[in-house]
């Protein structure tokens, strides 16, 4: 019941987004805009996702060493499958089952991997609120002119999820402190709750901690932020190659502010972030850049197909390898999202 319940939301939400990205649309001119895009920025922007692909696999690798070796192959095939489930299932499903279906693969903790995950989650924040401000400080004055209230809010926004990403890594880098300390402290649960279930928190808790052993190494974590870098540099190039297939006028720069109004888009968990991605995308080139409204639409489809392209068609097939169709993928991801409290 509760899974019927919140699949119901997550379709009703993402129903709610497509109309809303669709309101006030002219499909023939959408379908003409899509027909005009030229291939070759289409191609670029293809090629650009296969890149962010590999690069996410390999900062997650090189986050994963303090708790095991795993090899980039292993690495690329459960961040490709996680990103699939992602795709086709709601709640975002992937980050569940990528450091499960990892687990599966090399000797390296379940729990342990999806700390990694969360780090990996706020590096991204932390490097989209850095592109934002490069962005409002070198390039956004000719914007700023043209629409301030809207920059104005994009500042305020910015300022409080980069106040919100610095205070997660504090409370992050003292988690990883000293582990056993945390199982220590989760283990006097034991006074108010039942013994067995204290006792599985505290070992939960100790594993997750020491998947955060990456924050207590200063270079290592600032070798995975520069990995963060070209990453989110690739996103850029993506989005900016579709900008420019469909003519918008959102110079690579610009691409920087696009990617922080999509990263707000995607937090709505519908299944590949459908509803959400589109909106913000017409948003931010229309309302920012003055895009034809027609054209935007047409390039927020098609971009969202070539971003989530790649990762769900090297999912299914590396799941496919391992015996999993969508029914397995679904399987797993009731799984994983169990194990991530409870034992690994």
């Amino acid at each position: 019941m509760r899974t019927r319940l919140r699949t119901g939301i997550v379709v009703a939400v993402a129903a709610a987004l497509i109309v809303l990205f669709l309101r006030n649309v002219d499909f023939r001119h959408v379908l003409a805009a899509i027909v005009r895009a030229r291939v070759d920025w289409l191609a670029l922007s293809l090629a650009s996702m296969f890149v962010n692909l590999a690069l996410r696999a390999w900062r997650w690798q090189y986050l994963l060493e303090p708790i095991g070796t795993t090899s980039f192959a292993g690495a690329f095939r459960a961040t490709a499958v996680g990103f699939a489930a992602s795709t086709v299932l709601p709640a975002r499903a992937g980050e569940f089952i990528r450091p499960y279906f990892l687990s599966r693969q090399n000797r390296v903790s379940a729990t342990g991997a999806f700390a990694t995950v969360i780090l990996e989650r706020l590096l991204d924040v932390v490097t989209v609120l850095a592109f934002l401000a490069v962005y409002g400080f070198l390039f956004g004055r000719r914007f700023a002119a043209a629409n301030p209230v809207a920059f104005e809010r994009m500042t305020w926004v910015g300022a409080a999820a980069g106040a919100g990403a610095a205070a997660a890594l504090a409370v992050l880098f003292v988690l990883a402190g000293d582990p056993a300390r945390i199982g220590r402290a989760m283990e006097r649960l034991a006074r108010v709750v039942p013994s067995a279930l204290a006792g599985m928190l505290a070992r939960v808790a100790e594993k997750f901690a020491r998947g955060l052993g990456a924050i207590r190494r200063p270079r290592r974590l600032v070798v995975a932020a520069f990995w963060s870098v070209p990453l989110w540099l690739s996103i850029a190039a993506g989005i900016w190659a579709a900008a420019a297939a469909f003519d918008l006028g959102i110079d690579f720069a610009g691409s920087f502010l696009i990617i922080a109004l999509l990263s707000l888009g995607v937090t709505v968990p519908t299944p590949g972030a459908i509803g959400g991605f589109h909106f913000a995308f017409r948003y931010g080139a229309t309302t920012f850049f003055g895009a034809p409204d027609d054209a935007a639409v047409g390039a927020a489809i098609v971009l969202h197909l070539l971003s989530v392209g790649p990762a769900l068609g090297l999912g299914l097939l590396f799941a496919a390898q391992e015996g999993l169709n969508m029914s397995g993928i679904q399987r797993l991801a009731d799984q994983a999202e169990h194990r991530s409290t409870a034992l690994p």
